[in-house]
């Protein structure tokens, strides 16, 4: 699924152009899904928290039973590398991937020794400064680690968000606001999620159920900075429908605003607003 015309991959040792072919019918990140990824961000010439998310796919690799290949700092810097393929400034999605080629005893798990890695960069836009998303609830509900490798980014867990997502897009929204097996605020399909109430921010707690994300961590530490009080806590429907602003985080878009949750609207606020203006400034430092 190519979201640009203009991508370079890594592979094998070389840097190929355009959609390259890098999976075999019978791998077993092909049929058994042992595939984890994480997604970086270029644009504007600066590269954001680039050294988390190589860490993070490598501590993805591990939780789903592969043996990462390649290290931190070198993973870095082939993303630099592949990045002056491009225009300069050009918004690049950065997505390292590893998989397994085979299966162990048993077949159903991944043999590490045949863990398979490519860096795959696309060129793809940044949201618009004015963008926004709505959002209603979803039937569908985020596993718990006795019930998925929600430790990991891994692109078995996507088939459930995109049942969100779908559901939500049925009923004329943009994403859905997710519930964790206890019935509290988990994310969206998409992206961490932030509430503001009486002038301070609130987040659900990491349960275990969804990724600390690493955009959600920076976001926090940016409003702590500048003064705002930062509450990871427990959050419900109702602590939602009752907030004065909401808004997302995310790699892809980074900051976005909600609108809409169900028949509720909101403004985009001032702390909506400032949050999206400190981590651009924080990222072109």
């Amino acid at each position: 699924m190519a979201v640009s015309d203009v991508i370079w991959t890594y592979f094998n040792g070389t840097w190929h152009q355009g959609d390259l072919p890098v999976m075999n019918a019978a791998d077993h990140g092909t049929w058994l899904g042992s595939l984890v990824f994480d997604g970086a961000r270029a644009f504007d010439g600066v590269v954001p928290d680039l050294a988390p998310h190589c860490e993070r796919v490598n501590n993805s690799a591990v939780a789903l039973g592969l043996k990462p290949t390649i290290g931190v700092e070198e993973m870095m810097a082939l993303t630099m590398e592949g990045l002056a393929k491009f225009d300069k400034g050009a918004p690049v999605y950065i997505r390292p991937m590893y998989w397994s080629k085979e299966g162990g005893v048993g077949v159903v798990i991944p043999d590490p020794l045949s863990t398979t890695f490519c860096l795959c960069l696309e060129q793809l836009p940044m949201a618009p400064a004015d963008a926004s998303q709505t959002l209603c609830r979803t039937r569908f509900i985020r596993p718990v680690i006795t019930m998925a490798p929600v430790n990991a980014k891994a692109a078995c867990l996507y088939p459930n968000n995109g049942r969100m997502i779908r559901e939500a897009q049925a009923r004329g929204y943009n994403n859905a606001i997710v519930a964790d097996a206890l019935g509290n605020v988990a994310e969206t399909a998409t992206a961490n999620i932030f509430m503001v109430k009486d002038g301070v921010v609130k987040t659900p707690v990491t349960n275990g159920t969804f990724l600390n994300g690493i955009t959600r961590q920076r976001v926090i530490k940016l409003l702590r900075g500048a003064g705002h009080t930062i509450e990871e806590c427990t959050l419900t429907f109702e602590d939602f429908d009752a907030a004065d602003e909401v808004f997302l985080t995310g790699n892809i878009s980074k900051i976005t605003p909600i609108v809409k949750i169900e028949d509720r609207e909101f403004a985009i606020g001032a702390v909506t607003k400032q949050a999206r203006d400190l981590y651009w400034e924080w990222a072109k430092s």
